[in-house]
């Protein structure tokens, strides 16, 4: 099993910045991709970017230029920085690990930080 715990998130006014930090514990493999998703109220849950453990990264088309994705692997911890934050941003930020283990891909999930945007 692998627990992942959030950090960072709150309220902001449009176009200010904010980070996230997500740290993996428990069953950690290395071959594996973590990232950020959101929900916002009534909307499903969408990629937001995404980064694997030798550093390719992926960006939705409404954060890119706007949100970077790091990670540190030795502390088994992503980061996500969020400049220039719209309104529309707001939601429910979780946290993904995706990881293989003995040929088998599985997924892990953070209980989710708020982000919310002011106009």
């Amino acid at each position: 099993q692998v627990q992942l715990v959030e950090s960072g998130g709150g309220l902001v006014q449009a176009g200010g910045s904010l980070g996230l930090s997500c740290a993996a514990s428990g069953s950690i493999f290395s071959i594996n991709t973590m990232g950020w998703y959101r929900q916002a109220p009534g909307k499903q849950r969408d990629l937001v970017a995404t980064i694997t453990n030798d550093g390719s990264t992926n960006y939705a088309d409404s954060v890119k230029g706007r949100f970077t994705i790091s990670r540190d692997n030795a502390k088994n911890t992503v980061y996500l920085q969020m400049n220039s934050l719209k309104p529309e941003d707001t939601a429910v930020y979780y946290c993904n690990r995706h990881q293989r283990r003995f040929g088998r891909w599985y997924d892990y999930w953070g209980q989710g930080t708020q982000v919310t945007v002011s106009s």
